[in-house]
């Protein structure tokens, strides 16, 4: 049964044609008008069962096309179809998103029927008088539509025609004649005519299809980019200020009716000289699957350097006229490209629209893992813990589905901790690079304090889990691009605890650590300790962690007279980082033994002052005890209460004391005793160059000189 045959003919009261029907149903007249160009060979062929025909030119056949004028014979009339496809249908939405003509279309159908219908390899061979040629040349494709090899339809296989420029058909044997070059169309443009929605396999591991969640937020956001979307080059750009520009994004295609592609920025640039072919099979996968490509953050582009210039412009080129969202934390250079995007400005969520992205994003997981119901997640218990985090849409629901997956292990209901432990896994390893990474170990219970630091400490931790709502939601904090960041400052003498309470902040607030190492920072040439704050900074500001910088001083001192080129130097380094601080998103904690010696105008930009003062008697005592612990063995005699008063030790030296009495302990074989532990002090004192007076060691003192 032939495509003739098996065509369907349908009546008003029938159901709807599908798809492939409507392409059988084209390809059946295209199947007419090569029957009837067989027929028209075959009638002046004198040798038409010639087994070697195609492979050698008689000196008839000379004569015959020398006397020839047209290569083809003329088809008969109403056999071209020049009506377009049935409204809907994938073939007339193809022939929208590409502007095809009709004769586009009837081209396109005669190069994409060997594909679909092996016969018309055959077929084609004979045709073009080369059985090893099963591909349409371009002058029997334009034979088949009834048109001349001379006349205006060679154009249409143009580089700038549509069926080229946007990838429907590929020429090959670019070194033979135009007519004689051969007509392929994509496996990928055959499969989506024939009802296939998968994404190009050219484009594995370099685009994702989202895949749909729940209720949309329905911001008023993204239906004003959907509405930007339709206007002129479809070109829109979203300047990161800390929001979620990727998912705004995405509901905004989603709003528009557009399928969102999610390019990854960084596997396109690296595609080396796969990068153009990469751009082409993008733009012409948007157009068949009726998408919008969704490109960011630009920064990974780097496009402020000619090869990631060139290569925006050339995908926006690529992708002009399809929906084309890019974002990134810049602004967008007009150089970079020759249409310029409509700007939005994407800002943080606010508490209430975080709450409801991870209301639904623990739902969606909470199903995705098989959690029963009976262990699905406490909403507010959980959102309360979550308020200190700042993520997008991906790292959001990746932390949902691994809290959630943690709660399964043990099948029990997700716990805060869970989440906290899913956050810090979503922390990039740039910031590790470049600081010290510290998971927290220590809580309240660990630190003895006076009352007025610790109060000082909990504003800190308020201020970074309020922050969201206080400066962003209420504006408390407007103008001259002042980021929303928390900016502390720990000073005191070393040893009393500032590093320790910073780790226990951070473990308040289900965060890590950085401290930064002021080695990795100082550099000598003019510039360069700027440029490693800078990578810092801005790496610190997608982590959710707390960046420690320890003895601050160094690197925040004051400003001084300029008498020289270094006093010039250290001042600009001085006011880069004083814009920087107050610019900073993310939440920085600076110690320092010497707070003189910070500027003032360092001070100004602080939200937290905590003082660490030397531990009185009652605090060195709890210090003695808890850093002892429980499981040490302990003399009866141990006699804390004279180490507390006659020692005065800050607590990193009574820890220190601690441990080298332990070891003693251990090697003795006994229970701790007060000779491990004057013998301690005395090597702590030795160590801090501190004088041995016999008013603070009493009796012990004399009976350590006579062992």
């Amino acid at each position: 049964m032939t495509m003739t045959e098996s065509a369907p003919v349908r009546g008003a009261a029938d159901l709807p044609v599908t798809d492939v029907e409507i392409l059988w149903e084209r390809l059946a007249r295209v199947e007419q008008r090569v029957r009837h160009a067989v027929a028209a060979r075959r009638a002046t062929d004198p040798e038409p069962d010639d087994p070697y025909r195609g492979q050698y030119l008689t000196p008839e056949a000379v004569e015959r096309v020398l006397e020839s004028r047209d290569a083809f014979a003329p088809v008969p009339e109403g056999s071209y179809v020049t009506e377009p496809a049935p409204p809907g249908s994938r073939l007339a939405r193809l022939a929208g998103s590409f502007g095809l003509v009709a004769l586009d279309v009837e081209l396109l159908l005669a190069a994409m029927a060997p594909d679909i219908d092996a016969r018309f390899e055959r077929l084609y061979g004979y045709l073009n008088d080369d059985l090893t040629r099963r591909r349409p040349a371009i002058g029997l494709a334009l034979e088949l539509c009834g048109l001349p090899a001379a006349g205006s339809g060679r154009f249409r296989f143009q580089p700038s025609a549509p069926l080229v420029a946007g990838g429907l058909l590929e020429i090959g044997d670019p070194e033979r004649p135009l007519l004689s070059r051969t007509l392929r169309v994509p496996d990928r443009v055959t499969a989506h005519l024939l009802g296939d929605d998968e994404t190009d396999g050219r484009l594995r591991g370099l685009v994702h299809v989202p895949a749909p969640g729940g209720e949309p937020d329905d911001r008023p956001e993204a239906h004003r980019i959907a509405a930007a979307l339709a206007t002129g080059s479809g070109l829109v750009h979203l300047l990161d200020r800390g929001g979620d520009p990727s998912g705004l994004a995405v509901e905004a295609l989603t709003a528009a009716g557009r399928r969102p592609l999610v390019v990854d920025i960084a596997a396109l640039a690296a595609a080396g000289d796969r990068t153009a072919e990469l751009i082409r099979t993008l733009a012409a996968e948007a157009r068949l699957t009726h998408g919008g490509a969704v490109l960011g953050p630009l920064e990974a582009l780097a496009p402020e350097r000619p090869e990631g210039a060139r290569l925006l412009a050339s995908l926006c080129t690529a992708m002009s006229g399809t929906p084309l969202i890019a974002y990134g934390k810049k602004n967008w250079d007009p150089l970079w490209t020759r249409d310029s995007p409509v700007p939005v400005a994407v800002l943080p969520p606010g508490p209430a629209g975080a709450a409801r992205q991870w209301r639904r994003a623990l739902a969606d997981a909470a199903r995705s893992v098989g959690l029963p119901d009976a262990q699905a997640p406490a909403d507010d218990r959980l959102i309360e813990a979550t308020a200190s985090y700042r993520l997008d849409t991906d790292q959001l629901r990746k932390a949902a589905t691994v809290a959630s997956r943690l709660a399964v292990l043990e099948q029990r209901p997700v716990h805060p901790d869970d989440l906290r432990t899913a956050v810090r896994a979503q922390n990039g390893a740039g910031l590790e690079r470049l600081a010290r990474r510290i998971e927290p170990a220590v809580g309240w219970d660990d630190l003895v304090l006076p009352p007025a630091t610790r109060t000082q400490l909990t504003e800190l931790a308020l201020r970074a889990r309020h922050r969201e709502q206080v400066l962003g939601e209420w504006g408390m904090r407007p103008g001259g691009g002042r980021g929303r960041g928390v900016i502390a400052l720990f000073a005191g003498e070393s040893g009393t605890g500032k590093t320790m309470s910073a780790e226990v902040v951070a473990r308040e607030l289900g965060m890590e650590l950085y401290v930064v190492d002021l080695s990795t920072v100082v550099d000598k040439y003019i510039g360069e300790t700027e440029k490693n704050l800078e990578r810092i900074f801005v790496e610190a500001s997608d982590v959710n962690g707390i960046l420690l910088f320890d003895e601050a001083d160094a690197i925040f001192g004051k400003r001084s007279q300029v008498k020289d080129a270094h006093d010039k130097h250290a001042n600009v380094e001085s006011a880069y980082l004083l814009q920087r601080m107050e610019s900073f998103d993310g939440i920085a904690v600076l110690t320092t033994n010497l707070r003189a010696n910070l500027d003032e105008a360092f001070t100004r930009r602080l939200d937290v002052i905590a003082e660490f003062p030397i531990p009185d008697a009652e605090q060195r005592l709890a210090l003695w005890d808890r850093c002892l612990g429980t499981s040490i063995p302990r003399d009866p005699a141990l006699d804390l209460e004279f180490c507390a008063a006659r020692f005065e030790l800050a607590g990193g030296s009574i820890r220190a004391c601690a441990v080298t009495a332990a070891y003693l302990a251990a090697e003795s074989r006994a229970p701790l005793a007060m000779d491990q532990v004057v013998t301690a002090v005395l090597q702590e004192y030795r160590k801090l160059g501190r004088l041995v007076l016999e008013s603070e060691f009493g009796p012990w003192l004399a009976k350590e000189r006579g062992r």
